[in-house]
């Protein structure tokens, strides 16, 4: 039985910044529907357009006590409405809808949207304040726009997986971080164009692909590689640029990540740390790019160091000498971490599930703000904003 239509936003006494917004958004998967996300947690009323059949992340997974984990985590709070944009009716109010609207989220294939009669510069010019976006794969030029681009593709097109990974196999980043990259990157370009239309008065479009995003970030090992260089090779939990920087074991075998930045903290790591000065002294060590073109001498030296001292002691003595570390932790101890705050939603079966909680606090927030959200089922929302719009 479907859930009765009500509103998915806290009424216009919240506030949060973009309470009173209008955002409309023809979404699926995860970069567009995280953009949206974002745009919701800060207030904005969000209307999600799905096909028929529903968002197809609904249906990766149940682990969300039934609901999808993905389509859980970036969902909740949107209204859901069913529309075809080849049925008269639905295209009209479609129209309508927008013509209320102040930004449009799209991530259908390059030209889909304007093909079904929605052209983004001809809506832009019939409504002057409508910020669209558009996010894709690797953008619309006729080279690349019909290429498919789920994330490990382009973790993999954009060189992100040729440094991820051990020295003998390259690897996946473990989360969808192109997906998640571009999302959060269209939530910036939007509230960008939104801070020039309280300006100017005018709307205007931002345009974002996964691939670009993946290869801006991709800018360091780039820049070795398109200066005669050479790119960073894959050094698993090592930093390929700094060392000493990576998991050393203690007697149990337990690894702790030790991060060195300056010579300062190097000092500190060998004399204070671990009372061998006498490292402070060796030539190889001398400077950052010594170590690191040594770094298979000084990962054996430090190693056989720490693996005489317990967990507890180690870790003790890097937190006196104020050296940077960090556990090698399963997603089990994420899940009681000291520094782990959680959000409590509702999914569309009326469960409610813990999950990480926004990492964007703002101090003036309500109480109401705060209450949990609701994952809406496919449509929950049509038979209210037909009324509402029609």
């Amino acid at each position: 039985m479907e859930k009765p239509s009500l509103p998915a936003q806290p009424e216009s006494s919240s506030t949060l910044p973009l309470t009173g917004l209008i955002v409309v958004s023809i979404e699926h998967a995860v970069a567009a529907p995280l953009c949206t996300a974002r745009l919701s947690d800060a207030g904005a009323r969000v209307i999600k357009i799905e096909r028929q059949a529903g968002d197809f992340a609904r249906r990766y997974d149940t682990a969300a006590s039934g609901d999808s984990s993905y389509f859980a985590w970036i969902n909740h709070g949107k209204e859901s409405i069913v529309l075809d944009f080849k049925n008269a009716q639905d295209s009209t109010l479609l129209n309508k809808v927008l013509s209320q609207a102040d930004v449009l989220v799209q991530n259908l294939a390059p030209g889909a949207l304007s093909r079904a009669g929605f052209d983004l510069d001809e809506l832009r010019a019939r409504h002057t304040r409508l910020v669209t976006c558009s996010i894709s794969g690797y953008g619309s030029s006729d080279a690349v726009k019909d290429m498919k681009a789920y994330d490990l593709l382009v973790q993999a097109e954009s060189g992100l997986i040729s440094i991820s990974g051990g020295p003998g196999e390259p690897g996946r980043i473990g989360v969808s971080l192109c997906d998640i990259g571009a999302g959060v990157t269209a939530y910036t370009g939007i509230l960008e164009a939104l801070l020039r239309r309280s300006i100017t008065g005018c709307g205007g479009h931002v345009d974002v692909s996964l691939f670009s995003v993946a290869a801006e970030w991709m800018s360091v090992p780039f820049l070795h590689a398109d200066n005669g260089g050479e790119a960073p090779k894959r050094v698993g939990l090592k930093h390929p640029s700094i060392a000493p920087y990576g998991a050393f074991p203690d007697a149990s075998g337990t690894l702790t990540l030790v991060s060195v930045q300056n010579e300062r903290e190097w000092q500190r790591l060998c004399v204070d740390a671990l009372q061998q000065p006498t490292l402070c002294d060796d030539p190889r060590y001398q400077s950052n790019e010594l170590r690191v073109a040594n770094r298979s001498d000084l990962d054996s030296e430090l190693a056989s160091i720490t693996s005489r001292l317990s967990t507890e002691q180690f870790r003790r003595a890097l937190q006196s000498a104020s050296i940077a570390y960090g556990a090698l932790n399963s997603v089990d101890d994420l899940l009681q971490h000291a520094a782990l705050t959680r959000r409590q939603v509702q999914n569309s079966h009326g469960v409610m599930v813990s999950m990480p909680a926004h990492p964007v606090t703002h101090d003036d927030a309500k109480a109401d703000d705060q209450s949990p959200r609701c994952v809406p089922t496919i449509n929950q929302h049509g038979d209210a904003i037909r009324r509402e719009f029609g």
